[in-house]
C-alpha cells in the first residue's frame, strides 16, 4: 500500500502525463518541491515498481497506473460529496478531498458512488474513474481555439486551484455553462466572451483553461446547472 505521499505522487504523474511526456522538473513544480525531493521520493516509487525511468522521463507502470487511477477517484468522489451533499463552494473542494482521498476505502468509495448517484464527472468537469480502474476519454478544446461567432458549453475547468474558480464563479462560468465567443484580439490577445447577458474580456492564459465542447447552435444557449 502505497504512503499518502506516495498516492499524491502518483496522481500528479498521472495528470501530467496525459498532457505527455513527464519530467522530474514538471514534478517537483506540481508538487512544490525541491528537485532532491523529487529524486527521492521517485526512488521509492520505483523500488515498488509503480514508476519507470527511462530517458529521463517517468511513466507509470500498469500497477502505478491502477494506483493512480484509484487515488484519482477517491479525489473526485470526495470532491462530489463536498459539494453535492455539505454544500461547499467547488473553489473550497479540491484542498479539502486531498485530505480525504488518503481515508476512502473500496467499500465507502462504493457506497459514496450509489448514494451520489453514480456521478460521471467531478464538480470541474474531470471525468471520474470507474472502480475497474476504466475512465472515460477527456473530450473538449480549450475556449482560445474558438473564434468570433461559436457558441460552446463549458465541459470542464483544467486548474482546480481555488483562486481561478473563484474568478470564474463570479463570471458565472461552471461545466454546462455555455459561452459565446464575440471577439478574439490578434496576437494572442485576450477573448471577448458573451455569459448569460453578460460581456467579458478573458485573458488567454485564463481562456486555455477552459475546456469546451464543439460549437452548438444558438437555440441551446441556456445555462443548464448551478453549483454554489
Amino acid at each position: 500500500m502505497p504512503s499518502a505521499t506516495m498516492e499524491e505522487y502518483l496522481e500528479s504523474i498521472y495528470k501530467l502525463s496525459e498532457k505527455g511526456q513527464v519530467r522530474p522538473s514538471q514534478l517537483a513544480e506540481a508538487m512544490d518541491v525541491s528537485p532532491p525531493t523529487v529524486t527521492a521520493t521517485l526512488g521509492r516509487l520505483q523500488a515498488s515498481g509503480l514508476v519507470e525511468r527511462a530517458d529521463g522521463s517517468i511513466e507509470l507502470t500498469l500497477t502505478g497506473r491502477q494506483a493512480a487511477l484509484d487515488i484519482v477517484r477517491r479525489h473526485r468522489l470526495a470532491e462530489r460529496f463536498l459539494v453535492d451533499v455539505l454544500g461547499l463552494r467547488w473553489d473550497e473542494v479540491h484542498e479539502e478531498a486531498c485530505q480525504l482521498e488518503h481515508a476512502l476505502s473500496p467499500r465507502v468509495q462504493r457506497a459514496l458512488q450509489e448514494f451520489l448517484e453514480n456521478p460521471s464527472v467531478c464538480p470541474h468537469g474531470h471525468p471520474i474513474p470507474g472502480a475497474d480502474g476504466s475512465i472515460a476519454e477527456a473530450q473538449g478544446v480549450p475556449l482560445c481555439e474558438n473564434g468570433p461567432g461559436d457558441v460552446v458549453e463549458i465541459v470542464r475547468i483544467e486548474d482546480e486551484q481555488g483562486e481561478m474558480l473563484s474568478y470564474l464563479s463570479s463570471l458565472g462560468m461552471f461545466p454546462g455553462t455555455n459561452v459565446r465567443v464575440c471577439d478574439v484580439a490578434p496576437f494572442k490577445g485576450p477573448l471577448l466572451v458573451e455569459v448569460g447577458e453578460a460581456r467579458y474580456a478573458l485573458g488567454r492564459d485564463v481562456a486555455e483553461k477552459i475546456v469546451v465542447s464543439e460549437p452548438v447552435t444558438e437555440k441551446r444557449r441556456v445555462r443548464k446547472g448551478i453549483l454554489r
